[in-house]
């Protein structure tokens, strides 16, 4: 049997339009973490919808390693809070620097927002070696991209996700009786928004600024010198 390729169509036709790709542009641009949230409910079938994009994000191997687990237990929720406040006094603890301003930012939503989703890596990853045997850490990085995609059509729909860090994944897992194997790796707060942030939080808080495009784009080897060392606390 003779496979042909398919056919390759003129640039033209496989370039969106110009208003399409302003429209992208703007929601990668305008896209938030979000930490502040008004409790109304998402609009019907959206949560599904959300899923359904996180579910179409490229995995190494097309391993699709993401798992969502919807919280939908109030008491479960107020004992994933708990596990995040934990951590978020620890990090203030550690932090060499600024650990009572940190203590000031607000770092989740998790009792607020209409949704609470928990991003996990699933278990038996072991057995896909395709992309992941020299860079395992690429499941990983497969459920970002999986976030990521959740993340621009709650912008463009106006809703709000927060990626929440702070938590011990083995306690977290613990909680939510997940497999041997099976790691979370997110904690989505996701609902309605009082406004959108201007600009990242942390960055209006003075933690930060985004670095310019010299400093992260290199040719061919290492700019030496180039800022691309985040600033420690």
């Amino acid at each position: 049997m003779v496979v042909r390729a398919a056919p390759v169509q003129p640039m033209t036709e496989q370039r969106y339009s110009d208003q399409d790709i302003a429209a992208i542009e703007r929601v990668i641009r305008e896209r938030r973490d979000m930490r502040h949230f008004l409790p109304d409910p998402l609009p019907d079938g959206l949560l599904l919808r959300l899923v359904a994009a996180a579910h179409l994000a490229p995995s190494v191997g097309f391993m699709q390693p993401w798992r969502f687990l919807r919280i939908t237990d109030g008491a479960l929720r107020c004992r994933i809070h708990a596990l995040v406040e934990a951590e978020r006094l620890a990090t203030a603890a550690a932090l060499p620097s600024r650990n009572e301003e940190f203590l000031q930012v607000k770092i989740e939503g998790i009792r607020d927002c209409a949704e609470v989703l928990v991003a996990s890596l699933m278990p038996d990853r072991a057995a896909h070696i395709v992309g992941r045997r020299t860079l395992p850490e690429m499941d990983i990085a497969s459920v970002a991209c999986a976030i990521q995609n959740m993340w621009l059509l709650a912008r463009a729909e106006g809703i709000g996700l927060g990626w929440v860090s702070f938590f011990d994944p083995d306690k977290l897992a613990a909680l939510l009786e997940m497999p041997a194997g099976a790691r979370p790796v997110a904690i989505l707060c996701i609902g309605r928004v009082p406004a959108f942030y201007p600009r990242p939080m942390f960055e209006d808080a003075g933690w930060g600024t985004r670095l310019p495009i010299e400093d992260v784009l290199f040719e061919n080897t290492w700019k030496v010198g180039a800022g691309g060392t985040a600033p420690a606390y």
